[in-house]
C-alpha cells in the first residue's frame, strides 16, 4: 500500500530553521503532486505550500520568503525547509500527495500522521 512518512519536526527557538520531509513508499504509483498543511491548535488545518510534478510551487502568504518547497523525484521525497521560524509557526505539519495508485486504480489524496514543529524560547 502506499505511505506517506514524515520526519523533521521538533522545538526550535524563533529565528531558528527545520526541514521537514516527507517520503511516500509502495509501489505502483505516479505522484501527481505533493504539499504541505498545518493545524495550529484551535484552527482550521491550511495550506502551507504545494509543488506540482513541473516544479511550480506556490506558498501561503505568512510563509513566504521563509519557507521553501523541493522534491526529489528519484527518491518520491518531498521536503520542506522552514528558515527564520516564528512562535506563530508552530502547529502539526502534515504531508499531502495527491496519487494515482495502479495498483487499485485509485486517485486521490494521501495524508502523512503529522509532526510537531514548536517554535518557543
Amino acid at each position: 500500500q502506499v505511505q506517506l512518512v514524515e520526519s523533521g519536526g521538533g522545538l526550535v527557538q524563533p529565528g531558528g530553521s527545520l526541514r521537514l520531509s516527507c517520503a511516500v513508499s509502495g509501489r505502483d504509483f505516479l505522484i501527481k503532486a505533493m504539499g504541505w498543511f498545518r493545524q495550529a491548535p484551535g484552527k482550521q488545518r491550511e495550506l502551507v505550500a504545494t509543488i506540482q510534478t513541473g516544479g511550480r510551487t506556490n506558498y501561503a502568504d505568512a510563509v513566504k520568503g521563509r519557507f521553501t518547497i523541493s522534491r526529489d523525484n528519484a527518491k518520491n521525497t518531498k521536503y520542506l525547509q522552514m528558515n527564520s521560524l516564528k512562535p506563530e509557526d508552530t502547529a502539526v505539519y502534515y504531508c499531502y500527495a495527491n496519487i494515482k495508485n495502479f495498483g487499485t486504480t485509485y486517485e486521490g489524496d494521501y495524508w502523512g500522521q503529522g509532526t510537531q514543529v514548536t517554535v518557543s524560547s
